[in-house]
């Protein structure tokens, strides 16, 4: 297995659409597969920029003369972009969700098949970790995770008992947790309880949601008119965010206001209503597939 497999590569970079002397940006290198099928299709004078905040990506550097590869949160996307020269933009390609490599190193905490600690943070230079979500936020606090992260249905249940269980001692593994929430897991379907609340955690430690709607607004700014935007979502959280942005111009629907409360209208165009999904045979090779929801979307 490489360090991450990329999902819907083909379909993915068909629909950036890519010109062969245009700007492209991936704001989820990973291993680099995404960025090593875009750089395939440009030319000489093209050029990609790349996002990760994970430093453990940077070892995968592609050998590219076309290529930037930036070290940051792709929150940052139109300041690394105008430090780079690279305004505006022809495509933007984001895959998001948790790599094939963090999920498979134990000791990132991102996977319930490990009893590991439980760390769950993509950017290894931040402080605060999944341990310390658990082991510091009130049990009403760890309710409104579960409940909106995760979408938990006893979230509550839950959350009391991590805060009965912890004044005993800290919670500090995958493991422990495990046992915590074992008489709240429904029989037969424990595994997806416990990935509802891997999730939850690994949201709130790393500011997902906020952080990519941060990047949506962007992208309305940075692209050219005609330029793509494809993004990869592996919950319904991310892609109700990302199916609103496209089609409405906010993340609620067609209310029509943003973050700051401004009327809004939908800067994008839908190039297909439905989400493209994998196929059969992808899922097979790379079981990450089968919840990825594809979105596209041209800015006008």
């Amino acid at each position: 297995m490489s360090y991450h497999e990329p999902v819907l590569a083909e379909e993915s970079t068909d629909g950036l659409n890519i010109l062969a002397d245009g700007i492209y940006v991936d704001v989820t290198y990973g291993g680099g597969g995404h960025s090593k099928k875009i750089l395939q299709k440009l030319g000489k004078k093209g050029r990609l920029i790349a996002f990760d905040q994970d430093e453990e990506a940077l070892a995968n550097g592609i050998p590219d003369e076309r290529l930037v590869l930036v070290n940051h949160n792709f929150r940052y996307l139109k300041k690394f972009l105008r430090y780079h020269g690279a305004l505006p933009v022809d495509g933007i390609l984001a895959d998001l969700g948790v790599s094939s490599h963090q999920f498979d190193e134990a000791q990132r905490g991102f996977s319930i098949r490990f009893d590991a600690d439980l760390d769950m943070r993509m950017n290894q230079k931040q402080k605060n970790t999944a341990l310390d979500v658990l082991n510091t936020y009130t049990a009403e606090q760890l309710q409104k995770i579960f409940s909106e992260y995760g979408e938990v249905h006893n979230a509550k249940t839950a959350a009391q008992r991590i805060a009965g269980e912890r004044k005993k001692q800290p919670i500090r593994t995958s493991g422990e947790l495990r046992e915590i929430l074992a008489a709240c897991m429904p029989k037969g379907a424990e595994n997806q309880y416990l990935a509802k609340i891997f999730q939850a955690l690994r949201i709130e430690v790393n500011d997902e949601l906020a952080a990519l709607k941060e990047m949506l607004m962007q992208c309305a700014e940075v692209l050219k008119p005609g330029g793509r935007l494809v993004v990869i979502a592996y919950h319904s959280l991310e892609d109700r965010l990302v199916k609103n942005f496209m089609r409405d111009g906010n993340f609620e629907g067609p209310a029509g206001s943003d973050l700051f409360g401004n009327k809004t209208s939908a800067a994008f165009r839908l190039i297909s209503r439905k989400p493209v999904e994998a196929g059969e045979e992808e899922v097979q090779k790379n079981p990450r597939a089968r919840s990825a929801k594809m979105r596209i979307a041209e800015k006008i």
